[in-house]
């Protein structure tokens, strides 16, 4: 299935939370204090908390917004955006979750929807999450706008996938002469919508390698591991290098999502930890190469919110729509920092250890030459065949 019109995280143009300070430019690269505080938004966000966007383009309108995760929304909702200078709430979803409620097509990367009444924590709920809002579709008096591309409210949205939060954010305008003097007078953290829409690639031009260590493994004692981190602290990515490889051949290499339930309790809903503990068995026979282990838990969307799509799954839905269902796009990984890593190793022509030519299109995009590509799949049990029967018929897989 297609992605989300607009949202090519490969391209740069999808990323996460962004900096403080000024509103930023639509140009241009972010400045290293914008990056530098990804984490402090999104973590400002995750304990319930809000944060101003300042959208790019000074005459864009809302060209400021206050906004808080949906999902974190409680019963001192509507106090929290009545202060003076702020204006009338709304709720920000994605195009694919408003499709879901009937209300907008899926190829809207954002959809603001204005209530007739208010927004209570329950029904936000019933809005922003397919477990609790199936008997709202559509939603009674509530009414939908597409979101202007690259602005506040849907640079929003953004930020709440980077907290892997559900994809929902409230959102109010700011209409005061000064929103930056206003969020500076009630504490709120600023960020740059341009900064949101450059994290992703920012973040894995950033990456550099932290630490590295001898770690013998079973079957393949000759490995080392190598961590990389971005600059604003962000989650570490590592590099699992077996053997001496040959830097003037193409490398044996693997990209593997981390999956906390498959890799590590060997969960028989996916074929993770197989594909895992196979790709490693694989390079040590082969004599030598790399895995790279890459922080996109869930296809991107973050464990808590795998779980959630697991839930869905049981209910009916396959892997696909369970994160539509969610909000989420089919697969939200990026694979730019695999990319970064490479380079760093200097491996810039690979014989990739995969199924999805998803993989193989990313790395080729950005310069890394694909020899060839390596069969990788393992035998399918009760549990997963449906899940890889999805992945061949609608994402492509080869097996």
């Amino acid at each position: 299935m297609a992605k989300q019109a607009s949202s090519d995280p490969e391209s740069g143009a999808v990323g996460g939370a962004a900096g403080s300070g000024a509103a930023g430019t639509s140009t241009g690269t972010p400045s290293l204090g914008e990056l530098e505080s990804v984490e402090r938004a999104v973590a400002e966000l995750r304990r319930g908390g809000a944060v101003v966007v300042m959208a790019a383009d000074a005459s864009a309108q809302p060209g400021a917004i206050l906004m808080r995760a949906a999902e974190t929304a409680d019963s001192w909702l509507l106090p929290f955006f009545t202060n003076a200078g702020v204006g009338p709430l709304s709720l920000a979803i994605t195009g694919r979750r408003a499709a879901i409620l009937g209300l907008s097509q899926p190829a809207a990367r954002a959809v603001q929807l204005s209530c007739a009444h208010d927004f209570t924590p329950e029904f936000l709920r019933a809005l922003i999450d397919p477990q609790t809002g199936s008997d709202v579709i559509p939603p009674p008096g509530v009414t939908a706008t597409i979101a202007p591309l690259h602005g506040a409210v849907d640079t929003a949205v953004l930020l709440t996938k980077v907290a892997r939060l559900l994809p929902a954010a409230l959102v109010a305008p700011l209409t005061t002469k000064d929103p930056g003097a206003w969020a500076r007078a009630e504490g709120r953290l600023i960020v740059a919508a341009s900064a949101i829409e450059a994290y992703d690639r920012d973040h894995a031009n950033a990456l550099r390698p932290i630490s590295e260590a001898r770690v013998p493994l079973a079957g393949c004692e000759d490995t080392r591991i190598i961590s990389f981190r971005p600059r604003d602290g962000g989650a570490e990515h590592l590099a699992i290098v077996i053997g001496t490889p040959d830097r003037s051949r193409p490398v044996l290499a693997r990209l593997h999502s981390e999956c906390f339930t498959g890799d590590l309790l060997e969960s028989l809903r996916c074929d993770c930890g197989d594909q895992l503990r196979g790709a490693v068995a694989t390079i040590a026979k082969s004599g030598g190469g790399v895995l790279l282990y890459l922080a996109q838990e869930g296809r991107g969307i973050g464990l808590v919110n795998k779980l959630r799509a697991y839930t869905l799954q049981d209910q009916g839905f396959d892997t696909i729509d369970a994160n539509e269902q969610l909000g989420f796009d089919d697969d939200e990984r990026v694979y730019l920092p695999a990319v970064r890593m490479l380079r760093h190793l200097g491996f810039t022509r690979v014989r990739l250890l995969t199924n999805n030519p998803a993989k193989v299109g990313a790395l080729v995009r950005h310069g890394i030459e694909v020899t060839e590509r390596v069969a990788h799949s393992f035998p399918s049990n009760s549990h997963n065949w449906a899940y890889l029967q999805t992945k061949s018929k609608r994402s492509g897989h080869l097996f």
